[in-house]
């Protein structure tokens, strides 16, 4: 039963990784509702992340490997400059947005866990869901390589609110990018590139609290089965919420936010 419930969080963690309705905010509701101890603190959830890392590492793998290769072909090859200028400056913005998060997170690193209330989770649907609803009819017109170094500053200011529970780090993200008049497809790869270095800190920062854990060695199965089971599932929902921010549909986000914001004042009253 204790590897079938893993394999539960896995799951969720991995349904809404990716989508704007954050990871973090479901796993507390659902440790909340079922009284579960699952987690030793972050440690589980920080497996589980590696899961979904693993899986939009897949996804963009070309996208990364382009973007780097650029930047240090501007760097090193002085000939091909021109051709490499837009993404060796996009690569610097993805730098300037993640500045303001990982700042917050340094600095509040051993206080997150206290800014866990159920209250405070209600109220956090409900500010995704409002703000999901008022991009919901946004068309940006700007391409990757269109986007501004107050566009990459403004972003990484909305990325910073993100550590709060329940607040979701890629709709805030994309919300961000939306409100700056990307393009759909722009602010969703955007959003999700600026993943990788949030994750990889988040990642770096929890690998000495894991290796601490009691016990540890005899998590390694359903650890395991956790990750397995979030990297998979983060996949699929990864390419629902791409196919849903292309539509401008992500309005039905907001209006389940919303519907979660609802019944958890009404179920905890």
């Amino acid at each position: 039963m204790e590897l079938i419930k893993y394999i539960i969080l896995g799951i969720i963690q991995g349904l809404t990784e990716p989508l704007p309705i954050s990871s973090s905010g479901h796993i507390f509701l659902f440790k909340t509702i079922f009284d579960t101890n699952l987690f030793n603190s972050l440690n589980f959830e920080i497996i589980s992340n590696f899961g979904s890392f693993i899986a939009i590492l897949i996804i963009f793998w070309k996208d990364i490997v382009d973007l780097v290769t650029a930047f240090f072909t501007f760097i090193f090859k002085k000939d091909k400059r021109k051709l490499t200028k837009d993404k060796f400056r996009y690569c610097w913005y993805v730098v300037i947005s993640t500045i303001p998060v990982g700042i917050v997170g340094f600095i509040f690193k051993e206080k997150l866990e206290n800014l866990y209330s159920i209250k405070g989770l209600a109220m956090a649907f409900l500010i995704t869901a409002l703000a999901l609803f008022v991009v919901r009819n946004i068309k940006g017109e700007k391409d990757d390589k269109d986007i501004t170094l107050k566009d990459a500053i403004l972003i990484g200011l909305f990325q910073m609110v993100t550590i709060i529970p329940g607040i979701s780090r890629s709709g805030t993200v994309l919300v961000a990018c939306l409100l700056c008049k990307l393009k759909r497809d722009t602010a969703l790869k955007y959003t999700f590139i600026l993943y990788f270095p949030v994750s990889v800190a988040t990642m770096i920062l929890g690998v000495g609290d894991l290796l601490e854990t009691p016990g540890i060695e005899t998590l390694f199965i359903p650890y395991m089965a956790g990750l397995i089971a979030a990297g998979v599932v983060t996949f699929f929902s990864y390419k629902w919420l791409s196919d849903w921010v292309k539509k401008g549909k992500l309005w039905k986000f907001s209006i389940y936010c919303l519907l979660l914001a609802i019944f958890i004042i009404i179920y905890f009253r």
